[in-house]
């Protein structure tokens, strides 16, 4: 098996949509009317989470009448919010079928199909026409990736001149081994975790210029901590990231312990295409 379908069918749960709409009804929402935000227990699947979409959005700053391209969108939680907040238009694009279908019916459910749709497609073939979006996002997608190169390549490619790019990834910046399994990856067969220079090097490589750069490990640190204080005092809510796989408690305790050391970092960069 290939790495792609190795990596689709590690994220790729069966049966998730009802899992999500009996999740929804259980925390009182309704699930034929959402809000963007009524997802954000389960659609944000990031270090940081929805404070961290919240924040990058702004720091991307997209303009209204951008169109936008979501890398790896999961089940759509940044794509949707990057419509709502800036007003954008957003494809996003994911290896998984599955988050591909679910993506659209949730969005749907929000009321943002208008804005907001998916494509089931490869970040290393990307199904789009050169310089076809204003911007791009990728938000914890490159440690599935082990050919950077082509990946920044490709989004350099379908960018226009001058589009801002947005990358959030989980990066190696210590010593230590990386224990598995890890939200991202049961083993490391389908991980890549690489340092920041590696990716300054073959974004500059690639047609881009950083433009800012942040690590975002002590916020994360942080919003852990408050995390799991208030599991401690109200209880594991019914709409949480648990209902993406029942194995995610061990691989966010596995993450967050390494970050604890210092081995890793979620790193912050926004480059430019030049």
């Amino acid at each position: 098996m290939d790495i792609e379908r190795q990596v689709a069918s590690h994220y790729t749960r069966g049966g998730l949509e009802g899992a999500i709409l009996d999740a929804l009804a259980k925390s009182g929402k309704n699930p034929d009317k959402l809000a963007n935000t009524d997802l954000s227990g389960i659609d944000e699947f990031h270090l940081g989470w929805y404070a961290e979409t919240d924040e990058f959005a702004r720091e991307l700053g997209f303009s209204r009448d951008s169109h936008v391209l979501d890398v790896g969108s999961g089940i759509g939680g940044p794509a949707r919010h990057l419509a709502v907040a800036l007003g954008c238009r957003v494809t996003g694009i994911d290896l998984t079928e599955e988050f591909v279908r679910v993506a659209a019916s949730l969005t749907s459910r929000c009321g943002l199909a208008d804005r907001v749709s998916f494509r089931q497609g490869s970040a290393l073939t990307l199904p789009f026409e050169d310089g076809t979006f204003q911007g791009a996002v990728l938000m914890h997608v490159g440690m599935n990736i082990a050919d950077k190169a082509t990946l920044f390549s490709e989004i350099r490619r379908v960018l226009k001149p001058g589009a801002r790019f947005g990358v959030y990834d989980i990066m190696r910046i210590g010593e230590g081994e990386i224990p598995y399994p890890m939200p991202w990856a049961a083993t490391q067969a389908t991980s890549f975790v690489e340092r920041p220079e590696t990716y300054r090097r073959l974004l500059a490589a690639n047609g881009f210029e950083i433009e800012k750069e942040r690590n975002r490990r002590d916020f994360v640190l942080t919003l852990g901590r408050e995390m799991r204080e208030k599991v401690a005092r109200e209880g594991m809510p019914a709409l949480g990231l648990h209902v993406l796989d029942a194995g995610m408690p061990e691989r966010i305790g596995n993450v967050m312990a390494v970050l604890e050391r210092g081995t890793i970092a979620p790193v912050e960069m926004i480059a430019r295409a030049i």
